[in-house]
């Protein structure tokens, strides 16, 4: 099997404040906007292929299971950018919900999290050197 695209799709009731949360801070272009559905697709850097979203309202008029809204549990959306510091400083200044601090972590990310409109957790997440030694403890033979 050969994948042409993977993404979550999230089923919210707010279908514009999310899209325009997606929009505003992290450049996402919509691909595709219906009453009731909603794909996004993010900008990529040169070396990779960017990201695509879907948001799906409540009260759609397809009928697989799972039609309720999300309800904020359970997930987390990784965005993983070059610059955390830089985005947190753009977001943290468009008013984005920060609900954890910018953080170099040992494991080897720097990091922060906002929550979208929908709900979903969104870790913003840089690469970084972790600190020494910090994965010996959890690697496997």
């Amino acid at each position: 099997m050969k994948v042409r695209d993977l993404y979550p799709l999230v089923t919210t009731p707010n279908l514009a404040e999310t899209r325009d949360f997606y929009v505003t801070h992290f450049g996402f272009d919509v691909a595709f906007e219906a009453s009731w559905f909603i794909y996004l697709v993010g900008p990529a850097e040169e070396d990779s292929r960017g990201a695509t979203l879907a948001f799906m309202h409540p009260d759609h008029p397809s009928t697989p299971p799972g039609p309720e809204s999300f309800d904020g549990k359970g997930m987390i959306l990784t965005i993983e950018v070059s610059d955390a510091a830089a985005v947190f400083e753009r977001l943290s200044a468009g008013d984005a919900p920060i609900v954890h601090p910018l953080t170099d972590e040992d494991w080897g990310q720097r990091r922060f999290m906002t929550r979208d409109p929908a709900g979903v957790l969104v870790d913003i997440v840089e690469q970084i050197e972790p600190k020494a030694g910090f994965w010996d403890q959890y690697m496997t033979e």
